[in-house]
């Protein structure tokens, strides 16, 4: 929930606005520096960013121990655990307890790592599309709220450097908002589709055949109810999509307000090498 008042959202939205159109607009040389000159300025500017003042209450921790436990079946003392995007570094710093290392890559180190890090963890700062590890050195790859974030052109570009630093049988875990419940940055509070440093939110449908291109051979959607916890087949969620995809926007918000079409939309991919 966003505490914020109604001229600050403003102002964060058309700061936003202003960065992504500078990156919609450039060429791929220059977003190899422009990825963290944008978020560094994002920062820098907007003071009151939620992503600055993310202190570690009683919501923060449930977050974390939530999206953790949805980890814990893939990891093991023995586990390379390699997180893109990952904002304060809080959930690395949790893995780091369960594996053999933990590595973050980020595009800036404004609100990356803060607190004491962990002898076991690496923080390493990208260009917002290398993986600049050894290829076929990790065993779990995870990534937050970070796909939406590329230029649509460098999107396949990070897969596959996602693909080439796995190890063979290796997994992504890959949660990205649903493009059609979205918008899911701050336009959606003036805009109908995404504008801000969302630069391209993908469906299901979208994924699938970005992932099968750069080589991954097992796709599937992870779901969690309770204590129970479900590995599914893309098919029924790709149909779903074909037919909110031709519902008017309007109603599709109206439908996507429902919790439960909300959580079921939330893409939560993971992804077998």
């Amino acid at each position: 929930m966003d505490s914020r008042t109604p001229g600050q959202v403003r102002e964060h939205y058309e700061i936003e606005l202003q960065i992504a159109e500078r990156l919609r607009e450039s060429t791929a040389s220059d977003r190899t520096s422009l990825y963290q000159l944008a978020y560094d300025e994002l920062f820098e500017r907007v003071r009151h960013h939620p992503l600055l003042h993310n202190d570690s209450n009683l919501n923060n921790r449930d977050r974390i121990a939530k999206e953790v436990a949805a980890l814990n079946r893939f990891l093991t003392r023995e586990t390379i655990y390699l997180e893109i995007g990952p904002g304060d570094c809080s959930i690395a710093f949790e893995v780091a307890k369960k594996v053999r290392k933990a590595i973050a890559v980020d595009v800036s180190e404004i609100v990356t790592g803060n607190g004491e890090r962990p002898d076991n963890f690496e923080l390493i700062i990208s260009n917002g599309t290398e993986v600049p590890v050894p290829a076929n050195s990790v065993d779990v790859i995870y990534s937050n709220q970070l796909m939406e974030h590329l230029h649509p052109e460098d999107a396949a570009l990070q897969l596959r450097n996602i693909f080439d630093a796995l190890r063979p049988g290796g997994i992504y875990f890959c949660i990205t908002p649903n493009r059609l419940s979205g918008p899911h940055d701050i336009s959606r509070n003036f805009d109908n589709v995404a504008t801000c440093l969302h630069l391209h939110e993908f469906t299901v449908t979208e994924l699938q055949k970005l992932f099968t291109d750069v080589g991954f051979s097992t796709l599937r959607i992870y779901l969690k109810f309770r204590q129970f916890e479900f590995l599914l087949p893309l098919m029924p969620f790709r149909i779903a999509e074909s037919i909110l995809d031709r519902v008017p926007h309007r109603l599709r918000k109206m439908l996507t307000f429902n919790k439960v079409i909300r959580f079921v939309l939330g893409v939560k991919l993971l992804a077998e090498k």
